[in-house]
């Protein structure tokens, strides 16, 4: 494309008139797109060696559910054997993951050596 040549004469000059050129014009540049993270799945897995004390008290504290929420998860993974805790990208969903598994045994339940069972899986999308 061809640059503008607007020529104006110089009102202080008794010369020939001065061309001035436009500055080119920008190209807008777009905003990066963000792109998301692929979610994951934080699945707690069920066992006889906990109460439903033990799994409310846990997602409460590990993920932060109010006590409904965490008693109707405590209710699936008991009658499904599997619950979906939460939905996160996956580094997230392994710090949770890990803080399951390290919260240690039900203190109301003798046979309860460890803490409860958890996997993370990619989340159907």
């Amino acid at each position: 494309m061809a640059e503008k040549d607007t020529s104006t004469p110089d009102p202080n000059s008794d010369g020939p008139a001065t061309a001035v050129k436009s500055a080119p014009k920008k190209k807008r540049q777009s905003k990066p797109q963000t792109q998301q993270l692929p979610p994951f799945n934080v699945v707690l897995l069920d066992d006889d060696d906990h109460s439903y004390q033990y799994v409310i008290e846990m997602l409460g504290k590990v993920c932060g559910h109010s006590f409904e929420m965490s008693y109707a998860m405590a209710k699936e993974v008991d009658s499904t054997g599997r619950v979906i805790v939460m939905t996160t990208h996956k580094e997230r969903a392994e710090l949770k993951r890990d803080q399951i598994l390290a919260f240690g045994p039900d203190a109301t339940i003798a046979s309860s050596t460890m803490s409860m069972r958890a996997i993370i899986e990619p989340a159907e999308g």
